[in-house]
């Protein structure tokens, strides 16, 4: 199969380059094309990967840059504020993916689609991980006939760093939106202050101190689900595995209450923990997302739509993928608190 270079704008980032490295290691004969601004940077991720291209992208240009160079699709791993990589992905009819806005900033990209519906999918990328968690989470769903409550609880560790362009963009999140979107009793509301404070358990049981984040994954997973209880939380402090003496990981906590398909209350709590930090999580979901696209998972191409990565990626295959990197997804025994 003859496919085009895959755009990986921020390519030469931390995530960009796992997920470059992920594409490479599934599909060694799709080309791919590393765009930054720094070209050195990018010449070197380039030259690690093999076949691939590198290109210094201009955000004020309606090319890119690229000229007539053609692309499969386009991955923006950094806060793309002008929209530049979807306006090129919408002019090319490409697949879209960004992965670092937060979910007060969707409503330019939701405009962009409504106007121009038939273009091309675009991937509102943003969910915790970009789908690692409302993937898992669906999953576990699968054996309850209501959900009443789901609480997601990101622990990162804080050696997991994911580079400066994630820094940065950690930032600006916090300090655009400081409260967090929350679903209670059918009703989104913000937490802030006081409220917004939390704790939960990691998988080693050790209590940690949290606060609540915006996540997309809140309305995703309330509207796939209609769970009337939806929130999510995020710590940054050692993570379970480097507790125990060991290296740094990622881990999500997702806890579900409500009936079984039975009728019987029903109470689960399970943790996705991948054992070599965020950014390979990440990689691993943004590469399925993209063989989904682009039919490279022997499927025809995905057709132009507005989509959360949940709604892309197989759950078993995600799982099974999941597994062969080392991570899974573990059943742990519910907390009362």
């Amino acid at each position: 199969m003859s496919i085009a270079p895959i755009l990986l704008m921020g390519g030469s980032g931390a995530i960009g380059k796992h997920t470059a490295a992920a594409l490479r290691a599934q599909h060694p004969n799709i080309p791919l094309l590393i765009g930054g601004r720094d070209l050195a940077k990018a010449q070197q991720a380039a030259e690690r990967i093999g076949n691939a291209q590198t290109v210094v992208t201009d955000p004020a240009a309606d090319d890119l840059g690229l000229g007539d160079q053609p692309v499969s699709a386009v991955v923006v791993f950094y806060m793309d504020h002008a929209l530049a990589g979807l306006r090129f992905a919408q002019k090319r009819r490409v697949p879209h993916l960004s992965i670092s806005s937060g979910v007060f900033e969707i409503a330019p990209e939701i405009a962009t689609f409504m106007h121009t519906p038939d273009a091309a999918p675009i991937v509102l990328g943003y969910e915790w991980l970009v789908g690692a968690t409302t993937a898992s989470t669906l999953h576990i769903a699968e054996a309850f006939g209501r959900i009443d409550e789901i609480r997601l609880s990101a622990l990162v560790d804080d050696q997991d760093t994911g580079g400066p362009t994630v820094a940065s963009d950690f930032e600006h999140l916090n300090r655009m939106l400081p409260a967090a979107l929350t679903r209670r009793d059918g009703v989104y509301v913000w937490r802030e202050d006081g409220e917004a404070k939390a704790r939960f358990r990691a998988v080693d049981g050790t209590p940690i101190d949290a606060t609540g984040f915006s996540s997309i994954d809140v309305v995703g997973l309330a509207a796939a689900t209609s769970a009337p209880n939806v929130q999510f939380n995020m710590a940054i402090d050692v993570s379970s595995t480097r507790r125990q003496g060991g290296a740094m990981s990622t881990e999500i906590l997702i806890e579900l209450a409500g009936e079984d398909l039975q009728g019987t209350p029903l109470r689960t709590r399970h943790a996705v923990v991948h054992p070599k930090g965020a950014a390979l999580l990440t990689a691993l979901c943004v590469t399925m997302v993209l063989e989904r696209l682009l039919g490279l998972d022997r499927g025809a191409p995905t057709k132009p739509g507005l989509y959360f990565p949940y709604q892309l990626l197989d759950r078993s295959r995600f799982l099974q993928r999941l597994q062969q990197e080392g991570g899974e997804l573990r059943e742990l025994q519910p907390t009362d608190d």
